[in-house]
């Protein structure tokens, strides 16, 4: 795992927040859910054990070669910067209702089935936020390029996607809640 040092943790952690929080982020009410209780663990747990652990390094004598109270410092560090990265995704949250989802065209919450005209292969995909994507459970982000490239699209067409490996036809075959 690569470590970031205190301002590479803080710089990261801004960029997210600059680029990415004005937008509004689209969410199921249980992902809102999970959001609220990691922050609640972060701003309860994780803050007392942080400060705890600078404590216990300060007692160790000399702050300027203190090499375990710099280290309890810059994971205090970047514990703030999640929370806040946090607080600030859930302030731009919107709160998505699947029962209200229009299945006549491909939006964000819907499955949808596609047909790779290439190879023939059928694959599902749930069109979620970008905080919820996860490839392995078949749910792929709005933001990504397949999710774009069908966003709005309706049963029976044939859509190209422009994907890192070249470009990709697929028909959209079903689309559901």
């Amino acid at each position: 795992m690569q470590r970031f040092g205190l301002p590479g943790a803080l710089y990261f952690f801004s960029y997210l927040q600059s680029n990415y929080m004005a937008e509004t982020n689209y969410v199921t009410q249980e992902t809102f859910n999970k959001m609220q209780e990691d922050l609640h663990t972060l701003k309860t747990v994780d803050r007392y054990a942080a400060s705890r652990a600078i404590a216990e390094a300060r007692e160790k004598g000399d702050l300027k070669e203190n090499a375990e109270y710099d280290a309890a410092k810059e994971a205090q560090g970047l514990l703030e910067a999640k929370i806040k990265y946090l607080e600030g995704v859930m302030a731009t949250a919107r709160i998505l209702d699947e029962t209200n989802i229009d299945t006549s065209r491909v939006s964000i919450l819907t499955k949808v089935t596609l047909t790779n005209q290439a190879t023939k292969k059928t694959v599902t995909y749930k069109i979620v936020s970008e905080n919820e994507a996860d490839l392995k459970a078949g749910k792929i982000s709005v933001t990504s390029p397949i999710g774009s490239g069908i966003l709005g699209k309706v049963i029976g067409d044939v859509v190209e996607v422009a994907v890192p490996a070249g470009k990709l036809k697929f028909s959209i075959d079903k689309i559901e809640v």
